[in-house]
């Protein structure tokens, strides 16, 4: 198991090639502000969306999720708890304000890239909104 990739997997490269080729730019591994040993897979800062791409088996999908049956009780313990880790930090990004997205290993890399860029649109008119609410002139735009 100390094989297996913990970052730059083939489904998280495949949707930042995705987002590179549609001139987004982000950071990869992005520490969470205030969560030691957390990060997140695809940080987009300005705009504050975190998308995190989980593998099936680590996280537990329900759609795919396996269950080894060597030592059960201790897998079922290790993928609960990345589980409810991952639930904590979902709620704490959104308590600073991000929109977290969660992507799964078996979602095509077109569907992930359309939630990402939907997503980002929704945080880019949300932004626009709040500067030219609160502007005199209405012509602060943010940038992403």
């Amino acid at each position: 198991m100390s094989r297996q990739a913990r970052a730059d997997t083939a489904p998280e490269m495949a949707l930042r090639r995705l987002l590179h080729g549609r001139g987004k730019r982000y950071r990869v591994s992005w520490p969470v502000p205030g969560l030691r040993r957390r990060t997140i897979d695809i940080a987009f800062t300005r705009s504050r969306v975190a998308v995190n791409v989980h593998g099936c088996f680590w996280h537990g999908c329900p759609e795919h999720g396996t269950w080894p049956v060597a030592n059960a009780a201790w897998w079922k313990q290790k993928i609960d708890q990345n589980k409810v880790r991952d639930a904590q930090t979902r709620r704490y990004l959104e308590d600073l304000g991000w929109t977290v997205l969660e992507i799964w290993e078996h979602e095509p890399p077109e569907v992930a890239l359309g939630r990402v860029l939907e997503a980002l649109s929704r945080r880019r008119v949300r932004n626009f909104n709040a500067l030219t609410v609160g502007s005199a002139h209405g012509d602060e735009c943010p940038s992403d």
